[in-house]
Formats: structure tokens, C-alpha cells, sequence
């Protein structure tokens, strides 16, 4: 039953993951960059929740997702459309630089100390079903997440601008030969990350009930790592990368003798790096890399 236990609560962690590493994946996989400002949308969705602590649910949320994708869609127009033909150090440079210019403007307006948020209290209760305890929040998060992949899945399938981002990730430059617009495919993919950052804030603002400056920077480092681990340049390996590290974590916090269960975070990125020694490339390598390589 403990072990159930365990794998409820590293599934609904891995889901979480999973929403964060999409954001990072998609990005990458069409313009080849890793947006390190990714965290400061999750953050900017947080200070949004802050600033509207008693408005109607519906208006909460719809706010949240607008200010998250219109953020995401600044950063790419200003910040990153005119670096588009620079090489790749420039880009992840940039990214860095927009991260700490918004982390730095919301630490002027707010300060430096979190501040607490009554979001949904209520998700904080538990489902007792056969022995087992599943807090309300995980479950909502993992419908939230199963929701999200599969709508993103028929999206990329059956809609002209999804197909459109899957060749622009195969190969940009036929894609624009053929009469893709990179512009318009490019925005999408950022919106589309907003969207997804706007949920990992709901997610974390639920479970601390507390919002600060620097509450993206943990969720960006380990959506990378994800995304690394599942394959830089595959969505789908971002998503199974995130579940991998939600599991791992929730089992070494598991597991672990008592006194090592502090430096969790710690073996897991020990166990990354011993991963990338086995398969650098990622579990799932995008057909564009395979090429390249």
C-alpha cells in the first residue's frame, strides 16, 4: 500500500514536470533555444494570482493564462525575434538576460519576501479511497496535465499551424522554402508556453500558497534537466523526461536513508549526469538531431 502510495504521489509530481519540460521542449525544438526565462512566466502567473486574491475564480484564471502568454509573446518579440539569426549562445545570453530583468522588476514592485496567497484551499484536502490518501491538488493536476498532452497531441496533429510547428522542428529552413511563416509559427509556440507555464502556477501557488520572485528558478532547472534526459528537440521526450525526474524524486525522497533525504535534489542530479554518460543524446531524439549527428 505504501509503495501505491508513493507511486500516486510521483506520478502527480512527474505530471507537474511534465507541464514545465513542454515548455521548455517546444521552445527548442523550433527555434533551437533554450529559454531560460521560462521560470519568470511561471513567476509572473504567480504575482497575478497575488494581485487578484478574491476575484471570481473564472476571472483568476482566465487573467493568469493571458498574463503568462502575453509575457511569453514580449519576450519573443522583443527580446529574441531580433537575435533570431544569431548563434546559439547569443540566444541563451538573452534568455538569461530577460530573466533577470523581470525577476528584478517584480523584486522593485513586490520585494524580496514571499508572500502567501489563499488559493483554492480546499485542494489541500484528501480523497481517502481503498487505504489510500490522494490529496485533491494531485488529482487535479494530473487530470490538468492528461488534459493538456492530449490537446496538444490532436493540436499538432489536425490543426494547420501545429502541423506547421512539427516541420518548422523537422527542418526550419524547407519549412520556410515551403511557405511556412517563422514568425507566426514561433509566436505560436511561445503563447503555447505561456499557456503551459500559466498551469505549473496554479500548480505551486496551490501547494505553497505562496508567491516570490524567484519561485520559476527551481521548476525552470529541473524542466531542463527533464527535457535534456527525454531529449533536446522532442516534446514527447520532454513530457516523459518530467514524469522520469517526478518519479525519481518522489522515490529517493521515498527511500533514502532519513539522514540523506535533505540531498535528494542533490542525487538526482548525480543520477542525471550518470544518465548522460550512458545516453547523451536523451531517451527520445528528435529526427532533426538524428540527421545533424
Amino acid at each position: 500500500m505504501i509503495v501505491l502510495q508513493n507511486a500516486i504521489d510521483a506520478v502527480s509530481l512527474g505530471a507537474v514536470y511534465a507541464l514545465a519540460a513542454l515548455g521548455i521542449g517546444l521552445i527548442f525544438s523550433v527555434m533551437r533555444l533554450i529559454n531560460f526565462a521560462h521560470g519568470e512566466l511561471i513567476m509572473a502567473g504567480g504575482f497575478c494570482l497575488y494581485a487578484l486574491v478574491g476575484q471570481p475564480l473564472l476571472v483568476v484564471i482566465l487573467a493568469v493564462l493571458i498574463v503568462s502568454t502575453v509575457l511569453a509573446l514580449g519576450m519573443e518579440r522583443v527580446a529574441f525575434r531580433p537575435l533570431r539569426k544569431a548563434n546559439p549562445a547569443t540566444l541563451l545570453i538573452s534568455s538569461f538576460a530577460v530573466s533577470y530583468l523581470v525577476q528584478h522588476v517584480v523584486l522593485m514592485i513586490f520585494g524580496s519576501r514571499a508572500m502567501g496567497v489563499p488559493f483554492l484551499p480546499e485542494l489541500g484536502t484528501s480523497i481517502e479511497f481503498l487505504g489510500l490518501r490522494i490529496p485533491r491538488l494531485q488529482l487535479v493536476t494530473v487530470i490538468t496535465t492528461l488534459v493538456l498532452m492530449v490537446g496538444l497531441v490532436a493540436f499538432f496533429r489536425f490543426s494547420r499551424i501545429g502541423l506547421q510547428m512539427r516541420a518548422a522542428a523537422e527542418d526550419f529552413t524547407m519549412a520556410r522554402l515551403v511557405g511556412v511563416r517563422a514568425n507566426r509559427v514561433i509566436a505560436f509556440a511561445f503563447a503555447i508556453s505561456g499557456i503551459l507555464a500559466s498551469m505549473v502556477s496554479f500548480y505551486l501557488v496551490a501547494q505553497t500558497g505562496s508567491v516570490s520572485y524567484k519561485m520559476g528558478v527551481n521548476m525552470v532547472l529541473i524542466a531542463f534537466v527533464s527535457s535534456v534526459i527525454g531529449g533536446m528537440g522532442s516534446v514527447a521526450g520532454a513530457a516523459l523526461g518530467g514524469f522520469l525526474v517526478g518519479i525519481i524524486s518522489v522515490s529517493l525522497q521515498a527511500y533514502l536513508p532519513v539522514d540523506l533525504r535533505p540531498y535528494r535534489d542533490a542525487f538526482v542530479f548525480m543520477l542525471f549526469i550518470l544518465f548522460l554518460f550512458w545516453r547523451p543524446d536523451g531517451l527520445l531524439m528528435s529526427r532533426a538531431d538524428r540527421d545533424r549527428v
